[in-house]
């Protein structure tokens, strides 16, 4: 699956997101990271300076499957907001990153399974899967 331009310029632009993760109980946890794409535009990398210490790493581990969120609120009246969800399956790649500024050269990599995206290039909110062509979500 890849992104499209308008995604890709977005997920560019935005310095933070969310990634949330499934511990050991079944408990979700939530936690704000960078945003950075990965090598091939088709991925998105979580790095950190002590990631394979995290929780999020360890339960990653545990359960690839993860959400990763960006969104942006540009008015409350008249509501706008734009932003992009990723469901999708997460590896972890120890030291397979840069060292640079301090980070550990540990990556979580997602890959996408479904992408759901809305405010973005005026089409209103999309959502699809691996598997399909881009529709417009009801």
């Amino acid at each position: 699956m890849t992104f499209t331009a308008a995604e890709l310029a977005y997920l560019r632009e935005q310095p933070i997101g969310r990634l949330s993760t499934v511990g050991r109980n079944g408990d979700p946890q939530i936690r704000p990271v960078g945003v950075h794409l990965g090598p091939d535009d088709a991925t998105v990398d979580i790095v950190g300076h002590a990631l394979a210490s995290t929780q999020k790493w360890r339960n990653v581990l545990g359960n690839p499957q993860v959400s990763f969120i960006v969104d942006t609120v540009l008015s409350v009246r008249p509501p706008e907001a734009r932003g992009i969800e990723i469901r999708g399956t997460a590896t972890t790649l120890p030291g397979a990153g840069t060292t640079d500024g301090g980070l550990s050269g540990d990556i979580i990599r997602i890959v996408p399974r479904r992408i759901i995206s809305w405010g973005l290039d005026g089409a209103g909110t999309t959502a699809r899967d691996w598997s399909e062509s881009p529709h417009t979500a009801g």
